[in-house]
């Protein structure tokens, strides 16, 4: 489904069996600096995000990378993907960067809001062109949430 939803916006071809691959999905389970993560609503799957160590477009390795982020459509609009979002941005601080296809507005508009209230200031977007593509990038740090110790 998240295959589909994007084909509008990448060129993304259907196996001849019918679905839509995705190669580097095996990976997330096996390479250490990319995690996989499962969105469930009322115990139901509604989304998935995939996140890696390494920019794809300024190259720095050190940067969690949101590669991939998909809210089902029936769950959107209700703030759970930027919940979402937000909770991936604290099991995983440290620097971020979020690219955005420019032709997607609607994701535009998304990430300015979930990054601005994570981070709690206007976010900015730098320009990229990639492989005959433009791309917004959104680029911010996220901090490790302190650990209070109860004393009892």
């Amino acid at each position: 489904m998240y295959a589909h939803d994007f084909s509008e916006f990448h060129e993304i071809e259907l196996g001849e069996d019918g679905r839509f691959g995705y190669k580097y999905l095996p990976l997330y389970w096996r390479e250490p600096d990319r995690r996989p993560f499962l969105v469930r609503v009322d115990n139901k799957l509604a989304g998935l995000v995939l996140v890696k160590k390494g920019s794809e477009l300024s190259g720095n390795e050190a940067v969690w990378d949101m590669a991939e982020f998909f809210i089902v459509r029936r769950y959107r609009r209700r703030g759970i993907g930027t919940s979402v979002a937000q909770e991936v941005w604290r099991q995983v601080p440290g620097l971020w960067e979020v690219r955005v296809m420019e032709s997607n507005h609607s994701a535009h508009l998304f990430w300015v809001h979930a990054i601005s209230a994570f981070t709690g200031e206007t976010i900015l977007t730098g320009r990229v062109e990639s492989r005959g593509k433009s791309w917004r990038v959104f680029a911010f740090e996220s901090k490790p949430v302190s650990q209070s110790r109860f004393v009892g």
